[in-house]
C-alpha cells in the first residue's frame, strides 16, 4: 500500500549572489519495499531516515534551484536510483553542478507517468518559478507535489533569475486549480493546503 513519508531539513538557498537559510521538506513516496524520493536538499542521511531502509527506484527533482538538488549526486551514489529533471531547467542545474559537472539521468515530461511504490506520479510541468518547474500528482493518494510552484498563501517567489510572475500564475490557473478542490498539496517548504484553500 503506497503512502507519502515527510521530514524536514535545514540548509542554504543561494541564487543571483544572494544566500539565505531554508527549511526544505523532504518527500517520499512508496510502499513498504520501494519508494520514490521527490528533491534532494541538504543532507543525504536526513533523506535516507525518511526512506527508511528502501530501495530508491527515482529521485525526481520539481525544480533545479541549489537547495532542491544540490545533494541529488551524492543521493543517486548511495541509493543507485537515477535523478530525474525537466530539461528547461538545465542552467539552474549548471548553476550548482557545473556545465562540464555530472547531470540529471532521465528527463521528465509533462504527462509522463512515475511508478512510485504501487501507486504513480503524474508530471504536470508548471514553469513560472523556474523553466522547468514542475509538480508531480499522485490523483490515488489524493495529493500533488508543488515543490516551489505553489505555497499555503500563494504562488512560489518570481523575483529572481529564471522565473517569471505571469507564467507561474498560468501554471497555477491552468493545471493545479483545475484539480478536485480536496487535493493535498504537499509543498517543498512549509505546511501542506489544500486546492479549494489556495483556489
Amino acid at each position: 500500500m503506497a503512502r507519502v513519508d515527510h521530514g524536514v531539513v535545514s540548509g542554504t538557498f543561494s541564487l543571483d549572489g544572494e544566500t539565505f537559510d531554508v527549511e526544505n521538506n523532504i518527500w517520499v513516496v512508496g510502499d513498504d519495499g520501494e519508494c520514490v524520493v521527490i528533491d534532494a536538499p541538504h543532507d543525504v542521511d536526513a533523506i535516507l531516515a525518511v526512506v527508511a531502509g528502501r530501495r530508491v527506484t527515482a529521485i525526481v527533482c520539481t525544480h533545479a534551484h541549489d537547495d532542491h538538488v544540490r545533494v541529488a549526486p551524492a543521493l543517486h551514489e548511495r541509493t543507485g536510483a537515477p535523478i530525474m529533471l525537466h530539461p528547461d531547467d538545465r542552467p539552474l542545474w549548471e548553476l550548482t553542478h557545473g556545465a562540464g559537472g555530472r547531470h540529471w539521468d532521465l528527463d521528465l515530461t509533462d504527462g509522463l507517468p512515475v511508478e512510485a511504490g504501487g501507486t504513480t506520479l503524474t508530471v504536470l510541468h508548471t514553469p513560472g518559478h523556474s523553466p522547468g518547474a514542475v509538480c508531480l500528482l499522485a490523483a490515488e493518494l489524493g495529493c500533488v507535489f508543488t515543490g516551489d510552484t505553489l505555497f499555503a498563501g500563494g504562488p512560489g517567489a518570481t523575483g529572481r533569475s529564471f522565473s517569471d510572475r505571469a507564467t507561474i500564475e498560468a501554471s497555477i490557473r491552468e493545471r493545479l486549480f483545475t484539480l478536485p478542490g480536496e487535493t493535498v498539496v504537499h509543498t517543498g517548504h512549509g505546511a501542506d493546503t489544500t486546492i479549494a484553500a489556495e483556489r
